[in-house]
C-alpha cells in the first residue's frame, strides 16, 4: 500500500493522471504503447503501482549486470535471451502464467524503443496460449495520461483484434511520435 501511495504521488506531482481500471483478475497480459524512451517505463512503472498492480516485464538478458540487474529484477524485470531459436519466450511466458495463482505481465508490443515497421505478435500469442485477457494500456505525453484504454479477451483472430487494439492508441503521443506507428 506504501509503494502505490508514493507512485499516485509522485505522478501528481508530475502532472499525470491515472485514466480507466484495470479488471479485478488475478492475470493479466498488459500492453503498453506507446514505447520510444527509457522514460516510458519509469512512467509505466509508477502507474501501474499507482493502480495497485505489482507486474512482471521482460527485458533482455544484456541488462542483467551489475548493479543494474538486481536493481530491474527488483522492480520485476524478467530476463530473456533474444535471437536464439532454442529460446521460446512466448512458451516460457505461458509458463509463468500457467504456474502462478496471480501474475500479470506487461509486453511492449513495438519490441523495442525504435521506430518498427510491425508490431510484434508474441504478446498476443501468450495472451491465447495462457487464455488471460489483454489490458490495452497507454503511457500518453500529448494528454499526460497513464492508464488502461481498453480490456479485452482475444478472439484468435489476429488481424481483427490488431486493428482493434491499434486503434485505441490512433490519438496517443510518444515521447518521441516519429517513434511510433500504429500501422
Amino acid at each position: 500500500m506504501a509503494i502505490e501511495i508514493f507512485a499516485r504521488t509522485i505522478v501528481k506531482l508530475l502532472g499525470w493522471k491515472l485514466i480507466g481500471t484495470f479488471p479485478d483478475n488475478k492475470k493479466l497480459l498488459i500492453i503498453a504503447a506507446p514505447h520510444t524512451s527509457i522514460q516510458d517505463f519509469v512512467m509505466g512503472w509508477l502507474g501501474l503501482r499507482s493502480f495497485g498492480i505489482n507486474a512482471r516485464f521482460i527485458i533482455k538478458k544484456e541488462f542483467f549486470f551489475f548493479p543494474i540487474g538486481p536493481i530491474i529484477r527488483a522492480l520485476g524485470a524478467i530476463p530473456v535471451k533474444r535471437g536464439d531459436i532454442h529460446n521460446d519466450t512466448v512458451s516460457q511466458m505461458v509458463q509463468q502464467f500457467n504456474q502462478r495463482k496471480s501474475f500479470f505481465l506487461v509486453i511492449t508490443p513495438e519490441g523495442t524503443r525504435k521506430k518498427v515497421k510491425h508490431w510484434k505478435k508474441g504478446f498476443y500469442q501468450i495472451a491465447m496460449q495462457a487464455g488471460v485477457p489483454i489490458v490495452v494500456s497507454t503511457v500518453d505525453y500529448g494528454k499526460k495520461q497513464l492508464g488502461p484504454l481498453m480490456i479485452f479477451k482475444p478472439s484468435g483472430d489476429f488481424e481483427t483484434d490488431m486493428l482493434k487494439i491499434k486503434a485505441c492508441y490512433i490519438d496517443v503521443k510518444a515521447k518521441y511520435p516519429d517513434c511510433f506507428t500504429t500501422e
